[in-house]
């Protein structure tokens, strides 16, 4: 039944991918969603024997890779952890997966686009089912791939292979990183399985390798090289460049990409790894200020953007932040409550964005909507729905998550626990959450409710979607009502042992019960910072003050955001642009061109012209002189080889009797 969880997906995308064309779209797409709605049943089953019934499975499939003590196996883990992201993939997959039906009907390749959506689930199951590190790897680089192939699913658009590409190449230094941090854990450890790394990790806290005659603890380098991984995949500060622009693919995948897969594969792998992070602060230092800056930049760039899908995706990557910085305040399990909750808030919002762009005919740019609450009153009960739970209103589901987060940075702050790190993280956290709630509501007043601004033909064919698109649409609106609810007190409730060993914490790092205790006016901050953002929002798009705040500053500073702090355009200049003047000069105009051709068949033919004429006549084109050639040299080769063994046996046999 476990192993079927994985399979399922794989075998539905084997059956639109390669039969696509015979089955048509009505066969594939049936074949599809059936395969992977049976993965989320039994994945239902498989969270009530794990989570419930506290029964751990390890199965061991087949032998992979033997060589000295390198031992790796196929083997699965199920464990808390495990159940919980199966869960969370495979509902928001199916839901994506019905969605897609409706939303792709009139694509002629909508059994390859099924097929990459199920091989975009199946990947991200193996990679949180794995219980080694290389298999683990497999699953993390196959979630790359088929975000390279959904994000370019559109091929003949130019905007599409870039960002497909950007995506690729961005992601290519984190999982340097990562795979280096195998190697690591491969050299201290001298294996790559998670129950001999987690158990040894104590017995290595004190352990230091020597560079250059410099002492570097092992565990904050394997740590370091993690979290490098994980910036790449979630999209942290620094690498989150490709993440704006992975909205070049159809809407569902950015549904699918934001709140159940990719993006959440390095909060996972830091959550998986907390008993090996747990033994250094200094990782644990890292993740907090990275965590906070990722936040406020992501929320503040948020702001300024005009495209529907790119202020979603800003979203997405602010609450990435709150995860890592959960992560390196010892709150594993916040932080893995935080990203189930986002999975369905997120997808909602997503897929209530899609439902906007496909009754406007694909257009995305928010300043061209408006007034859409009258055509689209579903619609936007939903989106707002999805957007007070990202804000964190009140009793929805972000509120239980995002809200304890920053209660916790709050006992940090208090306690004078990493003193600089902690206030720099909650005043950081706390301004994201104005942020988040200004641009979560300003997206609601440019789409819904100021004036329109589209043409009239758009106006004219307006409608809400099929029951396709809104049933799922209604699933993730209970989802983002009740699921923070009903998760709280078995993800993070006092003295819930759901998690069992899957999460390791230290006592010392623990101050996890202190935030029952803090002092409620501090509690009422994050909202009292929520309902300004919507205020300001409400009173910008109301009274139309922005108008008046047209000076040169305010224009320069919404210029620089809107840009995204020109982060893409410095990495050109410095970096890209001087890597690709290099391969040109010097690697290929003075080293291949000059260096290796002087030397090689150019030079020879300059010195010796009469031989290279020879050699030249050999190329007459006819099949027959090749043939006669590759014979002649394997004869020759042959006859050398057998000499050269007559030698040796000859030279055995005289040893032998010497």
């Amino acid at each position: 039944m476990y192993l079927l969880i994985l399979w399922l997906p794989l075998l539905g995308s084997f059956f639109s991918g390669f039969l696509g064309r015979f089955l048509g779209h009505k066969g594939s797409s049936v074949i599809s969603v059936i395969c992977v709605f049976l993965s989320m049943l039994l994945s239902f089953v498989a969270f009530y024997e794990v989570g419930f019934m506290g029964l751990n499975y390890c199965i061991m499939l087949s032998p992979w890779v033997e060589v000295g003590i390198l031992k790796i196996s196929w083997s699965f883990l199920f464990d808390s952890l495990t159940v919980t992201m199966l869960v969370v993939i495979t509902v928001i997959s199916s839901l994506v997966h019905l969605y897609s039906l409706e939303y792709m009907q009139n694509d002629p390749h909508l059994p390859r686009f099924m097929s990459f959506l199920e091989i975009f689930t199946f990947f991200m199951l193996v990679l949180v089912t794995a219980d080694n590190l290389v298999q683990m790897f497999v699953g993390w680089e196959g979630v790359g791939l088929a975000s390279y192939l959904l994000i370019n699913f559109w091929f003949t658009r130019l905007a599409a292979n870039q960002s497909a590409i950007k995506a690729l190449v961005v992601n290519r230094i984190g999982d340097f990183g990562l795979s280096l941090g195998i190697l690591t854990v491969f050299y201290i450890f001298q294996s790559v399985d998670y129950f001999i790394i987690f158990s040894l990790s104590p017995l290595f806290s004190n352990y230091c390798l020597n560079f250059g005659g410099v002492n570097i603890s092992g565990l904050t380098l394997i740590g370091v090289f993690l979290f490098i991984g994980a910036v790449g995949k979630s999209a942290q500060l620094g690498l989150h460049t490709w993440l704006p622009d992975a909205m070049e693919g159809p809407t569902p995948v950015s549904a699918l990409i934001h709140a159940a897969t990719m993006v959440t594969a390095g909060v996972f792998l830091l959550i998986r790894f907390s008993p090996l992070l747990e033994f250094s602060s200094t990782v644990l230092n890292i993740l907090v200020l990275f965590g906070s800056l990722t936040a406020f930049f992501a929320g503040m760039s948020g702001i300024f953007q005009n495209d529907l899908k790119r202020v979603i995706a800003y979203s997405t990557c602010s609450q990435l932040g709150y995860m890592v910085f959960a992560c390196g305040i010892s709150c594993y399990n916040v932080s893995m409550f935080h990203l189930a909750n986002h999975a369905f808030f997120k997808a909602l919002l997503f897929l209530s964005a899609g439902s906007v762009i496909h009754a406007l005919a694909n257009e995305q740019d928010m300043r061209r909507m408006g007034s859409l609450i009258k055509f689209l009153p579903l619609t936007y009960s939903l989106m707002l729905i999805g957007s007070l739970a990202l804000a964190g209103f009140p009793f929805l589901t972000g509120f239980y998550s995002k809200d304890f987060v920053l209660e916790l940075a709050q006992v940090m702050l208090n306690k004078n626990i990493h003193s600089i790190e902690g206030a720099f993280a909650c005043w950081l956290g706390n301004l994201s959450v104005f942020f988040t709630a200004f641009y979560s509501f300003r997206l609601i007043y440019l789409t819904f409710i100021n004036s329109v601004n589209t043409t009239r033909e758009n106006i004219l064919k307006i409608h809400e979607p099929s029951l396709l698109m809104l049933i799922p649409l209604i699933v993730l609106g209970f989802g983002s009502i009740f699921i923070g609810y009903l998760g709280k007190d078995l993800f993070i409730g006092l003295g819930t042992d759901f998690w069992k060993s899957s999460i390791i914490t230290l006592p010392s790092n623990s101050y996890f019960i202190e935030a029952e205790w803090l002092n409620v006016n501090l509690k009422w901050l994050p909202f009292a910072l929520s309902a300004l953002g919507v205020s300001l929002a409400t009173i910008i798009n109301v009274t139309k003050t922005h108008i008046y705040l047209y000076n040169t500053f305010y224009r320069n500073i919404c210029f620089l955001i809107n840009k995204k702090w020109y982060w893409d355009v410095l990495y050109n200049r410095f970096l890209v642009y001087p890597i690709l003047n290099f391969g040109y000069l010097v690697s290929f105009k003075n080293v291949d061109r000059g260096f290796i051709e002087l030397l090689g068949p150019y030079g020879f033919s300059k010195i010796v012209p009469t031989w290279s004429y020879i050699f030249s006549q050999l190329q007459t084109g006819q099949l027959s002189h090749y043939l006669f050639f590759i014979v002649l040299g394997a004869c020759l080769f042959f006859l050398i080889i057998f000499h050269q063994i007559k030698l040796l046996i000859f030279y055995s046999v005289l040893i032998f009797f010497i």
